[in-house]
């Protein structure tokens, strides 16, 4: 069994910064991306950022230059370091990974339970 716990939501105002933090745990052989996605009230679940198990990093263009995704392979951690937030920002954030649970499997897609994020004016 394979999950995720994430961490580092809150009540900040806008301006402030947080900390997400996502580790996995469980029958673990490799991780390869592993990203967080957010989902506002009344709105789809959309992309925030990503990065490969090379280190290359992918945002959603509303984030660039405020957020910074990273992690810690030894730790199976993935980070989202969010600054200068604003009131849009405000969601449920879900990190997900793309597991290797053994030799013999394929990837699989897992996700965290949500934490929330509230930014407020």
């Amino acid at each position: 069994q394979v999950q995720l716990v994430e961490s580092g939501g809150g009540l900040v105002q806008a301006g402030g910064s947080l900390r997400l933090s996502c580790a996995a745990s469980g029958s673990i052989f490799s991780i390869n991306a592993m990203g967080w996605y957010r989902q506002a009230p009344g709105k789809q679940r959309e992309f925030v950022a990503a990065i490969t198990s090379g280190g290359s990093t992918h945002y959603v263009d509303s984030v660039k230059g405020r957020f910074t995704i990273y992690r810690d392979n030894a730790k199976n951690t993935v980070y989202l370091q969010m600054n200068s937030l604003k009131p849009e920002d405000t969601a449920v954030y879900y990190c997900n990974a793309d597991i290797v649970r053994g030799r013999s499997y394929n990837g699989y897609m897992y996700w965290g339970q949500g934490t929330q994020v509230t930014v407020s004016s």
